[in-house]
C-alpha cells in the first residue's frame, strides 16, 4: 500500500510567510520560531522522526553533528547557495542527500556588488551619515565631499561565473574596463560584448587593476585567495569588494593595508564575525575607509521566495524517489561540484 504520509521537515530559520505557508501545506513542518541559530543538541532533538533538515548557512553541520542525526533523517535541503557549513563528504558517507538553491541569487548579488563599488569612491555612506549626524548642511561647495569617478577605472573580477559575469555587465555600463581571472577562460560570446581581458595569472591581474571584486566560492584552493602577499601586490590606492565569503580575504592583512594607506579601502558585505566584528575594521568604517553591510547581497524578498521554492522542489523530487535538481556532490564527483556553486 502506498505511503501517503507527508514528509516531515525541520526548518531551522524563519522563511518568508508565503514559503512557510506552502511548506505547511505540502509537508509536516516544524519551524524554529525563535529564528536564532540552534544549538547542536536542540537541532538533533528537533529532528526526531523528521525526514528532512532544511538548513541555512548559520547551521554548522559537521561530522560530529551528522553522526548524531536520527536515522529518520535522509536529506539536508540547504536554504542557500553556499554549503560551506555542511561537511558534504560526511553527509554522503552517512547516506544523506544534500541540496542547495543555486542560480536564484545572481542578479541581487551583482546589484549589491555594484552598489558597494559605487559607495566607497563616491563617499555615499559618509555623505548620508554626515547629514543625519549633524542635522544641518551649509549647502553645496565646489570642494565638498569630493570622491572619485568609476568611468575609466579597471575592475578585476576574481571568478567569472554567473555572478561575476553579471557584475561585469553592470560595471561596463558604468564605464569600467573589465579584467578577470577564473578557473576557465570564458568563450568569445561572453568576453567580446564586455571587452573583457582574461588573465591566467591572478598575481599579475591584481597588480594591474584599480578594484578587485571577489566572486568565487570558498574552497580549499580559494581560502584566503587575497592573502597578505597579494594584498601587498595590489596597486597603490586600489579597492577590494567582497560579496562572496569572508574566508577569501586575509582580513587582518586587509585591515593593515588600509591602515597603512597602501589600499584606499574596502567594501564588504561579508567579514569575520565569529567573535564579533574586528574593532580595527569597525574603526576603519567609522573613518569612512571601509563600507560594511550586514550580509545583504541576497536580501531581497524575491530572492528569498525563489530560494524557498527551490527548497520545496528539491524536497518533493527527493521524497518522490527522483534525483533533486540541485543535488550537491563533493569535489571530483559526477554532477555538481562544490567549486561550481557560486562562481
Amino acid at each position: 500500500m502506498m505511503n501517503t504520509r507527508k514528509p516531515r521537515i525541520l526548518v531551522t530559520r524563519r522563511l518568508p510567510e508565503v514559503i512557510e505557508a506552502r511548506m505547511g501545506t505540502l509537508f509536516e513542518t516544524d519551524v524554529n520560531e525563535a529564528d536564532l541559530p540552534l544549538h547542536a543538541d536542540d537541532l538533533v532533538a528537533g529532528l526526531a522522526d523528521k525526514d528532512v533538515l532544511v538548513s541555512s548557512i548559520t547551521d554548522i553541520i559537521d561530522t560530529r553533528l551528522i553522526a548524531r542525526l536520527p536515522a529518520s533523517v535522509r536529506m539536508i535541503a540547504q536554504f542557500g547557495n553556499g554549503v560551506d557549513n555542511i561537511d558534504i563528504d560526511a553527509a554522503l558517507a552517512a547516506g544523506l542527500s544534500v541540496t542547495n538553491t543555486p542560480s536564484v541569487l545572481t542578479e541581487d548579488t551583482a546589484d549589491m556588488a555594484m552598489v558597494l563599488m559605487l559607495a566607497l569612491p563616491r563617499r555615499l555612506i559618509e555623505g548620508t551619515q554626515l547629514l543625519v549626524r549633524e542635522r544641518a548642511w551649509a549647502g553645496w561647495s565646489p570642494t565638498w565631499m569630493l570622491g572619485h569617478r568609476l568611468r575609466g577605472k579597471t575592475l578585476g573580477i576574481v571568478g567569472m561565473g554567473r555572478i561575476g559575469t553579471a557584475v561585469a555587465q553592470r560595471a561596463k555600463a558604468f564605464g569600467l574596463k573589465i579584467h578577470y581571472y577564473s578557473r576557465n577562460r570564458r568563450p568569445p560570446a561572453v568576453e567580446e560584448p564586455l571587452e573583457a581581458v582574461y588573465w591566467p595569472d591572478l598575481d599579475a591581474m591584481i597588480e594591474a587593476v584599480d578594484i578587485v571584486s571577489l566572486h568565487t566560492p570558498r574552497t580549499r584552493e580559494t581560502f584566503r585567495i587575497l592573502d597578505a602577499n597579494r594584498l601587498e601586490r595590489m596597486k597603490q590606492g586600489s579597492f577590494v569588494v567582497n560579496v562572496s565569503r569572508p574566508e577569501l580575504v586575509d582580513e587582518a592583512a586587509l585591515v593593515a593595508g588600509i591602515e597603512s594607506g597602501h589600499l584606499s579601502g574596502a567594501a564588504l558585505d561579508v567579514f569575520e564575525n565569529r567573535n564579533g566584528i574586528n574593532p580595527r575594521l569597525l574603526a576603519l568604517a567609522e573613518a569612512n575607509k571601509v563600507v560594511l553591510t550586514a550580509h545583504m547581497a541576497s536580501a531581497t524578498l524575491e530572492a528569498r521566495i525563489e530560494m524557498g521554492e527551490a527548497v520545496i522542489v528539491n524536497i518533493r523530487a527527493f521524497m518522490d524517489g527522483h534525483q533533486p535538481p540541485h543535488l550537491v556532490l563533493p569535489d571530483g564527483s559526477h554532477g555538481l561540484k562544490r567549486a561550481d556553486l557560486r562562481e
